[in-house]
């Protein structure tokens, strides 16, 4: 048991490391090119926040473990909204004020229903996954036009201020970008071998091990960078972050999951997990949509979230030892 726990721990510390330096010279290299910050921070950000999900999924998936391929992808979701908004907007209310993140809420929301429609079947063909990567191409050419539409926006404004503090010269940027892809695969493969193997010897499903360690191990960039953003009173980087990386662990994770390898859903993903990702993914689109004026998540509803978090956790570990009581 040591050798995986060791695995699972130095797997998700270089993930989260490598995801970070990734991140960092995608934007870099970007903004040499004359990427506007506005679309840097929807596009390269978003995706370079998901890059650890999206690994390590399709890593699982390609290994038959599809109980970690989609136990990642929607349970980051649920940690991405429930514990990094939530602990979040308790430390400091979260504000507002891009239009853009705006319009996203309820594609997000549209997204998710559309996620729980297509599993509805309890499988996940490869002509599913391909819808999903179909629907995530024309979100992404949608995102690409609102980026080049609006270079003015708030969140776009943030994410400048942020490329001028972390700039970097083309070479470094070049050599980031690649290191950073090349680690995370590697450390990708580490995780989800110890995470696959603690499964097995503690006799659990792995499915509760994507929903709770690997989920919480992806999400760690979200995690850090939120509350970092919070605290500069950088709020839309704050959100932007969670429902961009939600966005791609939706349609782009699941999808790519799917056409790599035709899934059996497990009827508790459906019932349980997606039901739980559903119902935060509409209460941030309530909280955070701002109908009558600009949108706020506040103390008392980060509370809320947070405590979603913590009974749904609760929940499944309580399932896990009464399975093995």
């Amino acid at each position: 048991m040591v050798l995986p726990i060791v695995a699972v721990v130095f797997g998700l510390v270089l993930l989260v490391w490598s995801a970070d330096r990734f991140v960092e010279g995608a934007a870099a290299l970007a903004r040499h090119f004359g990427m506007p910050a506005l679309l840097i921070g929807m596009v390269i950000v978003g995706f370079g926040t998901s890059a650890p999900e999206m690994v390590v999924s399709a890593i699982a998936s390609w290994q038959g473990n599809p109980g970690i391929a989609l136990g990642n992808a929607y349970g980051s979701n649920i940690t991405n909204i429930a514990l990094i908004l939530g602990l979040t907007a308790v430390i400091s209310p979260i504000a507002v004020h891009s239009q853009v993140l705006r319009k996203e809420l309820p594609i997000l929301t549209a997204v998710t229903l559309f996620a729980l429609f297509i599993m509805g079947d309890l499988e996940l063909t490869r002509l599913d996954g391909w819808m999903h990567l179909l629907l995530f191409a024309g979100l992404m050419g949608w995102t690409i036009w609102q980026g080049l539409k609006q270079r003015d926006d708030a969140f776009g404004s943030e994410i400048e201020d942020e490329l001028k503090v972390h700039g970097m010269p083309l070479g470094k940027a070049v050599f980031w970008l690649t290191a950073g892809l090349l680690l995370l695969i590697a450390s990708s493969r580490i995780l989800v071998w110890g995470a696959v193997d603690i499964a097995h010897q503690l006799g659990v499903s792995d499915l509760i091990i994507g929903l709770t360690v690997v989920a919480v191990g992806t999400s760690l960039p979200e995690l850090a960078s939120s509350i970092i953003a919070v605290r500069k009173k950088e709020h839309d980087i704050a959100l932007g972050n969670v429902i961009g990386s939600n966005l791609f662990n939706t349609l782009a994770v699941v999808g790519i999951a799917g056409t790599i390898h035709p899934l059996k859903v497990e009827p508790a993903i459906f019932s349980r997990d997606m039901m739980v990702m559903t119902a935060l993914t509409v209460s941030l689109f309530l909280f955070g949509y701002g109908f009558r004026g600009t949108g706020r998540i506040n103390r008392f509803e980060g509370a809320l979230l947070l405590a979603c978090y913590i009974g749904y956790t609760t929940y499944l570990v309580m399932s896990v030892f009464g399975k093995n009581a």
